[in-house]
């Protein structure tokens, strides 16, 4: 069972989100994902691990999974809108200044659902030949 949470129009750039991103990817507990994000000092850490853990939140409140249980699936990280402004300079120039923006999504899979769901089917399918 899958599980997803997503973050929109973040207010930063979607290559330093997909910094952070790619040194969790490998970890495949989303609670060491965390632990990992938290002692990192960019401010892209901070935003990804919230989603992480409303990720969490997600599957224990909604989905009654337990957390121990869960594993990151895939986490993507998306271009959003890009907000133009622009700073004036001398001899009546402009220079244009882009502030982009991101989309998060983090989903995430639980074990132990797919295995009971599994079991059941085939026991199914066992009572069925007889």
């Amino acid at each position: 069972m899958l599980i997803t949470a997503k973050q929109k129009f973040v207010r930063t750039s979607p290559r330093k989100l997909r910094l952070m991103a790619d040194g969790v990817r490998s970890l495949k507990s989303p609670q060491l994902a965390i632990i990992y994000l938290e002692q990192v000092p960019q401010r892209a850490a901070g935003v990804l691990s919230k989603v992480i853990k409303t990720a969490i939140a997600n599957a224990t409140n909604n989905l009654k999974l337990e957390g121990d249980r869960l594993k990151l699936h895939e986490i993507q990280i998306g271009e959003g809108p890009t907000y133009k402004r622009g700073q004036p300079v001398s001899r009546g120039r402009f220079h244009k200044i882009e502030k982009k923006t991101s989309h998060i999504t983090v989903v995430l899979e639980s074990t132990t659902q797919e295995k009971a769901l599994n079991v059941k089917k085939g026991e199914q399918r066992k009572s069925n030949k007889k």
